[in-house]
């Protein structure tokens, strides 16, 4: 009887004691855990089971401190938000649809069984430079009637790359894809290897086809060879809708590169790709960069000191409107954004510290120092040279073109693409993007959100809403070429070479 009764009491000092409610927490806890497992989609990776959750969860409860539980809660709805960063825009149906005109059928077949009239090119710059040039090559050949000579491609002081256009593109699908539209040959046929070509230096920036039409199909007509130089910007953004169809077929479809550079490119994709999505980041701020823009990096005063007096000795480099000076620039987005400036936007777009940043882009001035700012921030930070094993890049390591299209293989598969600077290739993955279902590109509105970066007194959570709602509708959304006159119809495909049912096109 005895024993009973002390038993009892011990029973109830137990039941009184907060070691008891601690227990008992523990193990609802516990129940709650194995029901929710049991609730889990068996096929999930391991890696995505919310252990990190159940021991914080645990914490919480051991401690008992309300503060812990709002800390909690709030990281909960941080993961929540996170999520929306890799959320893709809604594209409205838009696909692919190069439907030519009855006339353009036509025509095809006499100007592809022409044997008398050959176009040759030579394209300069960087290879997504030179890739512009090849599009707007075949254009201007569909336009002469011509055959094209398979382009050259000059080697630049610069880039230093002596890559030919079979080391980079796939030759066979090139003429395969463009048989219907115009011939496409190796080179100059025995009637005509001993003709000296009429060479033209003089394309004016922006020509029109029929501007093209009436200066050289005389000429080529007479001689029988065309050679034409420097055709960056020449032809005419705005052009007739079956010419802007045969820019993206070129573009989108006849330009693919070699299979090596596509597997190389797809390796490196799928090793990004193995720990979750990524974001392919094209950072541009290398030296060049800094001088032909006019800006200034802000790395310290030597690095601009160095700048300056690069541009002053070579004024040539300078791209366009060399009466501005540097702070005018900056206000008129015509500066790269800066490590720090990349940093802190993403950062506003909801970007997680855990987020997988592919860089494509040279070595920035002032090394990799220069991206700590960023890389503080997103740790996760690779480039081709990260991710690949040993030996893998050997053969292509002095081949600035070949790195580019392995550059641009892994940012146009990547989940969120952002340039930081416009450009070539920028303009060049943006269109693949949009073309390829418009996949999330984000472009940074530079001008407008310069102040927002110069305002010092702004609070951050201000900055980053500001941001988010000025970037809203610039996060790759289907963009209508036509609602501004001059834009590139391979960066914005939009109507002339994708619809969804609402967009109407020439078919006679």
């Amino acid at each position: 009887m005895l024993l009973s009764q002390t038993h009892r009491s011990k029973l109830r000092a137990f039941l009184r004691s907060s070691r008891f409610f601690i227990s008992l927490i523990f193990l609802l806890g516990f129940l709650w855990m194995l029901m929710i497992l049991s609730n889990l989609n068996p096929s999930m990776p391991s890696s995505q089971l919310p252990c990190s959750v159940s021991q914080e969860t645990e914490a919480v409860i051991a401690n008992g401190d309300s503060s812990s539980v709002l800390n909690f809660t709030s990281k909960i709805a941080e993961s929540g938000d996170e999520s929306e960063f890799w959320k893709q825009p809604d594209g409205m149906g838009y696909r692919p649809c190069l439907d030519f005109s009855g006339r353009y059928r036509r025509e095809s077949g006499e100007i592809v069984k022409d044997r008398a009239n050959y176009l040759m090119v030579v394209v300069a710059g960087g290879m997504n430079q030179q890739r512009n040039q090849i599009i707007d090559a075949v254009v201007i050949a569909r336009i002469l009637g011509a055959a094209l000579v398979v382009p050259v491609l000059e080697k630049n002081v610069i880039w230093a790359d002596e890559s030919e256009f079979s080391d980079i593109f796939d030759l066979d699908h090139f003429k395969s894809v463009l048989a219907n539209d115009v011939r496409i040959v190796s080179s100059l046929p025995w009637t005509h290897v001993m003709t000296r070509p009429v060479e033209e230096k003089r394309t004016p920036f922006h020509a029109s086809h029929q501007w093209i039409r009436s200066h050289y199909h005389k000429k080529l007509r007479r001689e029988g060879v065309l050679l034409l130089r420097g055709l960056d910007s020449r032809l005419s953004k705005d052009l007739p809708s079956d010419l802007q169809k045969l820019r993206c077929k070129v573009a989108f479809d006849a330009l693919r590169f070699v299979p090596r550079i596509i597997e190389l490119g797809t390796k490196l994709t799928e090793r990004m790709r193995s720990k979750g999505p990524y974001l392919a980041l094209h950072l541009r701020m290398e030296k060049d960069v800094w001088v032909r823009t006019g800006c200034l990096p802000g790395l310290t005063r030597d690095f601009d000191e160095m700048i300056n007096n690069e541009r002053k000795a070579r004024p040539e480099l300078l791209t366009s409107r060399s009466h501005m000076t540097y702070h005018d620039r900056k206000l008129a987005g015509l500066c790269p954004l800066n490590a720090l400036e990349v940093a802190r936007l993403l950062k506003a777009l909801g970007a997680p510290s855990s987020t997988r940043i592919y860089w494509a882009g040279g070595v920035p001035l002032g090394g990799k120092e220069a991206l700590l700012p960023l890389t503080s921030e997103f740790p996760h930070f690779f480039n081709k040279e990260d991710l690949a094993l040993p030996g893998e890049l050997e053969r292509i390591a002095n081949k600035p073109s070949i790195l580019a299209a392995v550059d641009d293989i892994v940012s146009e598969n990547s989940d969120v693409f952002m340039p930081s600077h416009g450009g070539n290739m920028g303009h060049a993955i943006q269109g693949h993007r949009a073309y390829a279902g418009h996949k999330k590109t984000i472009i940074p509105n530079k001008r407008r959100m310069r102040p927002y970066f110069l305002n010092s007194s702004l609070p951050e959570s201000e900055f980053n809403r500001l941001i988010l709602e000025l970037q809203r509708n610039s996060m790759g959304q289907p963009v209508l070429r036509t609602s501004k006159a001059g834009r590139d119809v391979t960066k914005y495909p939009i109507p002339e070479c994708m619809c969804n049912g609402t967009t109407t096109h020439s078919t006679l």
